[in-house]
């Protein structure tokens, strides 16, 4: 979630979160594991970047994580354990780097960067991997966890976990950022943290990458082949890896890390610094796009909230080889998913239901209950098909907007017109909107969902049959297309089934 720029009401809001958070069981627990190991020079897997420190990348030293009090991050609450998972955590440190650029950094990302400065830094990462390494598909989720909130959050993997664990991957949540750190270390689990800024940031969470990659000593990922790496963030955490992707994606600095970046949610204007005080500032220009040199595939996907809330259209990019931008109708930046999937076992069609619900806010309307964490899903293994076979994901059609400031085009019934369709959007049984909540308030970012009457519906669905057949036919396009996984579009046709819509 981005929300740098808070108002007092926001953080209000935050805080009022938070405790929602800590009383559901929100701040979950994950474990301690691991012991002391240095890293070995990477060579791994995909991409690396631009700037030319002497030495190349440090390596971080990994360590076991205290066995006091528990993990906090702000995550999933499933048992991992019965879902054939482990959960672990490890402290890393060394010495980071910092990067500044001797020219502007210009808005197509090609840029080069040298090293400014090194500081000492001790973080941490926390991990999710196959109790079986026949379970294990070789690819491991990296995500750079987002500090919105003032703590850590593993947006993307609450929002893809139920593919990312049937599927068998591997997941590495990395506190990459000073404000993650800083919030953790009000816990004696944390105290022998430390973090010199977010200057240093992009330089730990390669070493972080590196030491999952090409570990020495004891192994975060121990008993498991790490074949392939993809880097994702959300939000916030999108910006910081674009302009990771940027400065450090073209296999020049590191050796080879990521063979993949799954940017989630960037934002417009707002972009990440290379450098920021008390370092050198060094800002990233507005409407930064993703290089067109990357060596490896870089997945994008923009919510119908990011793209005209956020202005990212003003910001858009054509598809290349190694560039795909997914837009997708009828989704806010954060929805009623991004709380409640967090008890997600995959089991549940309720999850795949669109309902009206304030939570987790109180918000003044129901929040957003749309599609988005099914098209991240779909996202993750198109992004992996792509990486492991060439396969490139489907070109998907642009959201339709218009004017200054930016509007969506809708629909007669107020749904979004363009970007990736799915049942909720053309089979619809509500308004699935990025707008409706108060601006100037956290409830901005989780958009409305607006049920039609049995009036309406009636009108739209001539029976129950004619109801399920029309979400069936829209499911089995996005699926043909990539949009929508096979196991999601049971549980989306099976919560058709189960309801009631069209029944007179």
């Amino acid at each position: 979630m981005y929300l740098y720029a808070l108002t007092a009401p926001w953080l209000a809001r935050l805080a009022y979160l938070f405790a929602c958070l800590a009383l559901a069981g929100l701040l979950a627990a994950c474990g301690g594991g691991g012991s002391g190991a240095d890293a070995a020079p990477p060579g791994g897997s995909g991409s690396g970047g631009d700037a030319t420190p002497p030495g190349g990348l440090n390596s971080a030293v990994v360590e076991a994580a205290p066995n006091t009090a528990t993990t906090s991050l702000i995550t999933t609450t499933i048992n991992l354990d019965i879902m054939g998972y482990d959960e672990s955590e490890y402290f890393l440190g060394g010495t980071a780097r910092s990067y500044a650029s001797s020219a502007p950094l210009s808005v197509d990302g090609k840029w080069s960067v040298a090293a400014a400065g090194q500081a000492e830094y001790k973080t941490r990462m926390v991990v999710y991997k196959p109790k079986s390494a026949a379970k294990f598909n070789g690819t491991v989720i990296v995500e750079w966890l987002n500090v919105s909130v003032g703590a850590d959050t593993a947006v993307d993997w609450v929002m893809a976990h139920n593919e990312l664990i049937r599927s068998g991957y591997a997941y590495v949540g990395v506190s990459a950022q000073k404000t993650g750190v800083d919030t953790l270390k009000a816990s004696s689990r944390y105290a022998a943290l430390s973090h010199p800024g977010d200057s240093y940031s992009y330089d730990i969470f390669s070493q972080a990458a590196k030491a999952v990659l090409k570990p020495q000593g004891i192994n975060p990922l121990a008993g498991l082949t790490v074949q392939k790496m993809i880097a994702a963030g959300e939000s916030q955490s999108a910006n910081r890896l674009m302009t990771y992707a940027n400065a450090f994606g073209t296999n020049r600095l590191f050796g080879q890390l990521f063979d993949g970046f799954f940017i989630h949610s960037r934002t417009y204007p707002f972009g990440a610094a290379l450098s920021q005080a008390p370092q050198t500032t060094v800002p990233t220009p507005d409407g930064l796009l993703v290089r067109d040199d990357l060596p490896v595939p870089t997945m994008m996907l923009q919510t119908e909230y990011d793209v005209y809330k956020f202005s990212s259209a003003a910001a858009r990019q054509d598809e290349t080889p190694k560039f795909r931008l997914w837009e997708v109708a009828g989704t806010s930046h954060v929805d009623y998913y991004t709380v409640a999937g967090r008890a997600d076992y995959g089991i549940d069609n309720s999850y795949a239901s669109v309902l009206e619900s304030k939570t987790p806010l109180n918000c003044s309307a129901p929040v957003n209950s749309g599609p988005q964490h099914f098209v991240v899903s779909a996202a993750f293994a198109a992004l992996r098909t792509w990486i492991a076979d060439g396969t490139a994901p489907s070109i998907a059609p642009r959201i339709e907007v218009s004017g200054t400031p930016l509007n969506v085009f809708k629909d007669a019934l107020g749904n979004a017109k363009g970007g990736i369709r799915t049942p909720y959007v053309d089979a619809p049984v509500a308004t699935l909107s990025a707008d409706g909540q108060p601006s100037g308030d956290t409830c901005t970012l989780f958009g409305t969902t607006k049920l039609f009457d049995s009036t309406l519906l009636n009108q739209l669905y001539s029976s129950h049959e004619d109801y399920v057949a029309k979400v069936e036919a829209s499911v089995s396009v996005a699926v043909a297309k990539g949009f929508l996984l096979r196991a999601d579009a049971a549980m989306i046709n099976l919560s058709a089934q189960n309801s009631s819509v069209g029944v007179r």
